[in-house]
Order: structure tokens, then C-alpha cells, then sequence
């Protein structure tokens, strides 16, 4: 067998994606999920003028050889522009290559290792009425667990809380120019317990919540939150502090109970070695699509696996239908999954990519169609051509752009 075609398509049904599809002379073809939500078009020349000439002509079951040529013969390695590209020819030869057997990717990986995946929603609210709205709406679709973000008093915009349209509808942080979003660090921290004691006064002690504080807080601060969350036992807290800086976890770790998530920006194991080894952290989240694929990913998982450190992929909205399904392949086959997000697509998403995963009851499951189970109505995709868009940047009260 060997690849045709490599094909690039570029689909805005709701936000951007990047989707490759490859094409073997057998007639099996295959798709891979190369969406880097703001810098999409940097990834479609990566893949249309550097990567895809060189897959005509390879043997589609090469996936190991073809990874690490792809990653070692660049000469440039890693980042989120090669590794997404990469992600997505990786996807593809999976793709291929469980269709070719007649099986789910899946059974590929070692087989199943649970019934079904357990994941976890998004409520938000601008204030925490608001917010508790939405934990109900969310329970009310089945979700065994909840990540709560709130509006923070005297600040107008704030990571994860979105605004509704008339419908009810969340209006998706995905501008044509970057959204400004306020920032107040001791704002949010004096807010945050407020939060959580609010949730859990309404919800009840079992109920896993989650929290994001997106990078945002210095060691120390993300200390004190941490050790000041820990009497509502947060399931966990995550991206505490900037992922650049992995020796910042040393002293959160030392100062708080509450459990650690973090690596969503993370592009190879390189980013957690030091997490992993010493035991930093208790999930690590990237996503398949920006972490080279299912080929690196399997591996980090099995690595995590020997201290203790369960998986949870990142799965938002800007990770499309071929990437979420990769990614649900992968968590029922590994043994030391942890939880995966789920944010769903709009309706018109999931009619441009058709799959055979399904969500019931909180959980997903891959489905048994051979290979990944994502078909691409590429007619449909046409319809939907590119939107440019940004994600939020945020500020300070005094216009300092901020990250920590």
C-alpha cells in the first residue's frame, strides 16, 4: 500500500479547522486534526508546502519511521506549528491502518480497558448566581464532573466566562481581532474560595469540580490558591502557574494538597520530564492534535504511568471531531486515564465531521467503526471557507499585557 494523495482542508463551521486527508492507491483514506486555534494557516503551509510532498509514495504502515522522519529529519524540532502538523499525519496513518484490519483504533492500542470514558463540562457564569445555572445545566446533561469558572467583581471580561446570545447560546472568545480581557491577580484570588465554597454549598461534597487558573499566577499566588482550596477538595486545579517555567511547580507542590493539572500548551515529553520524575503534578492534559499524535501521546501516557500520574486530555471547542475521536481511542485503551474534557461542537460542526464517537450519560465512547470513525463531508467544509479569528489576550488595569 502505498499514499497518493495529501490533501489539505481548511473548514470554519463555527470555528477554524485544519484537517489532513490522506489517500492510499488501495482507495483507504485517512484523517488527521492539525487545528492551532489563531495560528491555523501557519500549520495549512507547514503541511501543504514542507510536509506533504513528502508523504506521496510511503507505506501508510510505517507510522513509527514516518514520525520520527518527520520529527528528526526537519532539523527544527519541536513547537506547536510542527508538532500539529505532525499530529495530524500521525492521526491519519492510524486511521489507515485500523481501517486496513477491519477495526476500531482502539483494539490497535492494546484494546479496551474500561467501558466507557468519563469526562468533564464547563460551567461559567458572570457572577456566581449565574454560575450555578450553569453547574445545573451541566448535570442536567449528564456530566459526572465540572470545571467552574466565574466572573471576578469590578472586571468585565475574564478568562472562560462567555458571554450567550438570544438563544442561550455561549458566544464563542474567537474574535477577528484579539478580545481584551481585564485582569486583577488579587481579585481573583480573594474571589475564587468565595467560589467554590458557593458551588459546594449548593452541589454537595461529591461532586469532582475542576478549575483553570489559565496561566496566570506566580508561584506563591498559585500556592496560596491552592492551600486556600483545599478544604473543597477540588478534583484539580489546573495550569497554575505559566507551563514554561516547570520549576514553579517545586513550590506549589510543596504548599498545597489540592491536585495539579497542567501541559494543554505542552508539544513534547521534554515539557513534562522534570514534572513526571518528580512528581510535580497528578494529570498531564495535552491534546493529540498538539502533541504530535497518538504515537507520542501513548508513549507520555506511559511514562506518566509509572509515577502514579493519570491522563486528561485537552479536548475544547478548537479541537475538531477527528482530533476528539483520536483522542477517546486513546483513553479507553490506556490503563491509567484520568478524566477527559468535553466541550462538544456546534451541530453544523459535527454534519462536516460525521463520527462514530458517542457522549451518554457524561461519558464518551469511540464507537466500532474501523479506524477512527470520522468521515469529512468535504462539500460541506467548502461551504465554510476560513474566518480569520484570535483568541483573548488579557491586561492589566494599567495596560501591562499579562500572562502571570
Amino acid at each position: 500500500m502505498k499514499i497518493v494523495d495529501a490533501k489539505v482542508v481548511v473548514t470554519s463551521p463555527g470555528r477554524n479547522f485544519v484537517t489532513l486527508k490522506l489517500t492510499t492507491d488501495e482507495g483507504l483514506t485517512g484523517l488527521g486534526d492539525a487545528t492551532l486555534n489563531g495560528r491555523e494557516l501557519a500549520v495549512v503551509s507547514y503541511l501543504t508546502d514542507h510536509v506533504a510532498p513528502l508523504l506521496v509514495g510511503l507505506d501508510p504502515h510505517r507510522i513509527e519511521d514516518t514520525w520520527q522522519s518527520l520529527y528528526r529529519g526537519a532539523y527544527w524540532r519541536r513547537g506547536p506549528v510542527t508538532m500539529a502538523a505532525i499530529a495530524a499525519v500521525d492521526v491519519a496513518l492510524w486511521d489507515i491502518k485500523a481501517q486496513a484490519a477491519g477495526l476500531p483504533l482502539y483494539q490497535l492500542l492494546g484494546g479496551a480497558s474500561r467501558e466507557r470514558v468519563g469526562t468533564y463540562g464547563h460551567a461559567n457564569g458572570r457572577d456566581i448566581p449565574e454560575l450555578l445555572d450553569s453547574v445545573r445545566a451541566r448535570l442536567a446533561e449528564g456530566y459526572p464532573a465540572v470545571r467552574i469558572q466565574s466572573g471576578i467583581p469590578g472586571l468585565k471580561a475574564v478568562y472562560g466566562v462567555s458571554d450567550t446570545d438570544d438563544a442561550g447560546s455561549q458566544i464563542l472568545h474567537q474574535q477577528a481581532r484579539p478580545l481584551v480581557e481585564d485582569w486583577d491577580t488579587d481579585a481573583y484570588l480573594r474571589h475564587m474560595p468565595a467560589v467554590f465554597d458557593a458551588v459546594r454549598a449548593e452541589f454537595g461534597a461529591e461532586l469532582p469540580l475542576l478549575h483553570d487558573a489559565h496561566h496566570r499566577l506566580t508561584p506563591i499566588q498559585a500556592a496560596r490558591l491552592g492551600k486556600d482550596l483545599e478544604p473543597y477538595r477540588p478534583f484539580w486545579l489546573e495550569d497554575c502557574t505559566p507551563a514554561e517555567n516547570q520549576e514553579a511547580l517545586r513550590l506549589v507542590r510543596r504548599s498545597t494538597t489540592t491536585p495539579l493539572a497542567i501541559g494543554e500548551v505542552f508539544n513534547t515529553v521534554y515539557d513534562y520530564q522534570a514534572l513526571i520524575t518528580e512528581q510535580l503534578i497528578d494529570y498531564v492534559r495535552s491534546a493529540v492534535t498538539h502533541f504530535g499524535g497518538v504515537t507520542p501521546l501513548r508513549k507520555l501516557f506511559d511514562f506518566a504511568a509509572q509515577y502514579q500520574i493519570k491522563s486528561a486530555v485537552h479536548g475544547p471547542e478548537d479541537i475538531s471531531p477527528v482530533g476528539m475521536a483520536a483522542a477517546v481511542h486513546l483513553d479507553l485503551a490506556i490503563h491509567n486515564f484520568g478524566i477527559q474534557e468535553y466541550s462538544g461542537h456546534t451541530p453544523l460542526t459535527q454534519e462536516v465531521f460525521r463520527h462514530s464517537y458517542t457522549f451518554t450519560d457524561g461519558h464518551l465512547h469511540p464507537g466500532e467503526a474501523p479506524g477512527i470513525g470520522v468521515e469529512l463531508d468535504e462539500e460541506l467544509a467548502a461551504a465554510h471557507p476560513y474566518d480569520p479569528a484570535y483568541l483573548p489576550v488579557n491586561r492589566l488595569h494599567d495596560g501591562t499585557v499579562h500572562d502571570w
